[in-house]
């Protein structure tokens, strides 16, 4: 049998907290509720859960940074819950990465469904990943400095091996297969989150940040009015 999945539900309201874990025990998911995003962090560390319910305004660290932390390191799904229910709030969460936003009070069987559905989404993902490297098992892209071995999902420049996570690997990967081309937002988003994602795409901005941060040197530009590409020019080693 199947081990369940392990949801982590932090919300410093118990009230909230415990209501949640309810309906997602009944579903048959395992439940870590927790207070803080610092009890969250030294979970992440130890045994990560397979997705986070996180609160916005917790004491101490809050869930925007909290979320931007584990979107540094993993892909993992994030559905984030606030009292805030502005645009800017909710455009915030999903550039900082997360996967989903639900203004309190919201319906615990809708946040359920949204579990499922992200769960469902995140690891048809996955499937769909392992099974493209199995097929190219052999497959390298190489491009200036900068070498992909897509089966093993592992990225280094100049031989120096750089921990990408899979979304970030994935548009790498994308840009350095399509030199010179331009994509759009819209395209970023359905190659990198999948045809199924609705949120803002503002997210690709976001990635295309934190991707800069680890490669500095891989010539990203935006391209104004449409989106980003990769630029190298003819006789051009990036």
């Amino acid at each position: 049998m199947n081990q369940p999945f392990v949801i982590a539900v932090v919300d410093d309201d118990s009230n909230i907290r415990h209501l949640v874990e309810a309906f997602l025990q009944k579903e048959n998911y395992q439940t870590v509720g927790l207070e803080t995003a610092e009890e969250a962090w030294a979970l992440w560390r130890t045994n990560p859960p397979d997705l986070w319910v996180l609160d916005v305004m917790l004491p101490g660290m809050d869930g925007y940074e909290f979320c931007r932390k584990i979107r540094s390191e993993a892909e993992v799904p994030i559905i984030m819950i606030s009292a805030r229910d502005n645009e800017v709030d909710k455009i915030l969460g999903i550039e900082l990465g997360g996967d989903d936003y639900m203004v309190k009070p919201f319906s615990p069987r809708e946040l359920v469904a949204r579990v499922k559905r992200q769960l469902q989404r995140w690891y048809k993902m996955r499937a769909m990943s392992d099974a493209l490297s199995g097929e190219q098992a052999s497959r390298k892209v190489e491009i200036g400095p900068l070498q992909l071995l897509l089966d093993e999902r592992r990225a280094f420049w100049s031989g120096e091996e750089v921990d990408l996570t899979s979304k970030e690997f994935a548009l790498v990967t994308v840009f350095a297969e399509h030199p010179n081309r331009a994509f759009s937002r819209n395209e970023l988003l359905t190659f990198v989150w999948g045809n199924d994602y609705f949120g803002s795409d503002r997210a690709v901005d976001h990635l295309i940040k934190r991707t800069r941060k680890k490669l500095p040197h891989f010539p990203i530009e935006a391209v104004w009015g449409h989106g980003y590409r990769m630029r190298q020019e003819e006789r051009e080693k990036i």
